[in-house]
């Protein structure tokens, strides 16, 4: 009888806190065979219909969340949280890494004439009725200084969700296409008729990107400390500046909501030990890659290794399954191409 006791499954005692905050308290009457396995437990007990990950509390690093990928690394008795997958607006040829990634653009800048947005419910109001007295009476639009605002800040941040630095030919193409679809923002006087909402437009786009550095944006935060008055020993402030190369859409993401460089350094080595193995988890190796491709970028980005430095923190990109041939027709998040023997990293 002992025996059996002691061969008979340990119960597990899990702290689930799931996105909304809520927290629940799950016994399970033995370890679920995979992680999948788990989630399924979960979906099932809590209701959830939604697409999720789960992150662990590690003792091993004083309680820091860690991505679940190995479902023995779980304690008998532990706190576990959900992270929701975001959904996915790429091209169905690749898949994307918006289920571990924070909010970053998902598309490369339009290849045809720029979609104005909708603007707010108020200021769609008032161009409509510029737009009807403009069509009957050629009459131009009396601009607030509001008014003008609204209408830059949507268009800023409408740019931004493709580029973070629009060239000038992208800003001139805003403008044309803001007066064409709404006729009575017209510039009397302007040879285009948008000379000045380019200008404006370009000037507010500058002011974006501070604000977005402010809040947090790995992407401009790069670009910034500068050569300026209190710091005149720094580079100067249009030297080196980071940009998206052509067909780069996340350039330097923000780190995946939950996550920190720990627990992404974490994972990187287990990438390592992972690839080292003779039968590789495939799936699992993929999985990985996507949630630390921020860290990655980071990696690229900010330090400029060589490469073979670089292929010896991330021994996967030597995989065929992690190689991306990019062409003119290039998938939204290239890892690396060759060309004349020399890796070039995007």
């Amino acid at each position: 009888m002992a025996t059996m006791a002691a061969e008979s499954p340990q119960l597990m005692i899990l702290r689930v806190v799931e996105t909304a905050g809520r927290v629940r308290k799950l016994k399970l009457n033995a370890r679920p065979a995979s992680v999948d396995a788990l989630i399924h437990i979960l979906k099932a007990q809590l209701e959830i219909d939604l697409d999720f990950s789960l992150r662990y509390e590690d003792p091993d690093f004083d309680g820091k969340l860690t991505s679940l990928i190995d479902i023995e690394e779980l304690p008998q008795k532990a706190v576990v949280h959900i992270s929701l997958a975001q959904d996915s607006s790429s091209l169905a040829s690749t898949e994307t890494l918006s289920s571990v990634s924070s909010e970053e653009r998902q598309s490369r800048w339009p290849p045809g004439p720029f979609l104005v947005p909708t603007f707010s419910f108020d200021v769609e109001l008032k161009l409509r009725a510029g737009n009807t007295e403009f069509e009957k009476n050629n009459t131009y639009f009396k601009m607030t200084r509001d008014l003008k605002h609204d209408i830059l800040e949507k268009l800023a941040s409408t740019i931004y969700g493709f580029k973070a630095y629009p060239s000038d030919k992208n800003i001139a193409m805003v403008g044309e296409a803001l007066v064409a679809t709404h006729p009575c923002l017209k510039e009397a006087g302007s040879q285009t008729g948008w000379n000045g909402w380019k200008n404006s437009i370009n000037f507010k786009m500058g002011n974006y990107r501070n604000k977005m550095r402010q809040a947090g944006c790995q992407e401009v935060i790069v670009n910034a400390g500068k050569r300026s008055r209190s710091n005149p020993d720094r580079e100067p402030p249009h030297s080196n500046i980071k940009r998206p190369k052509r067909a780069e859409v996340n350039f330097l993401p923000n780190l995946p909501q939950g996550e920190d460089p720990s627990s992404l350094e974490h994972l990187r080595q287990t990438i390592v030990e992972e690839v080292k193995k003779t039968e590789m988890d495939l799936p699992l190796i993929k999985k990985m890659m996507q949630t630390t491709f921020a860290l990655r970028r980071q990696t690229i980005v900010r330090t400029c290794l060589p490469v073979n430095e670089l292929m010896d923190l991330w021994p996967a990109l030597k995989m065929e399954s992690e190689v991306i041939w990019i062409s003119s027709d290039s998938i939204l998040f290239p890892v690396f191409f060759f060309i004349d023997n020399i890796w070039h990293i995007l």
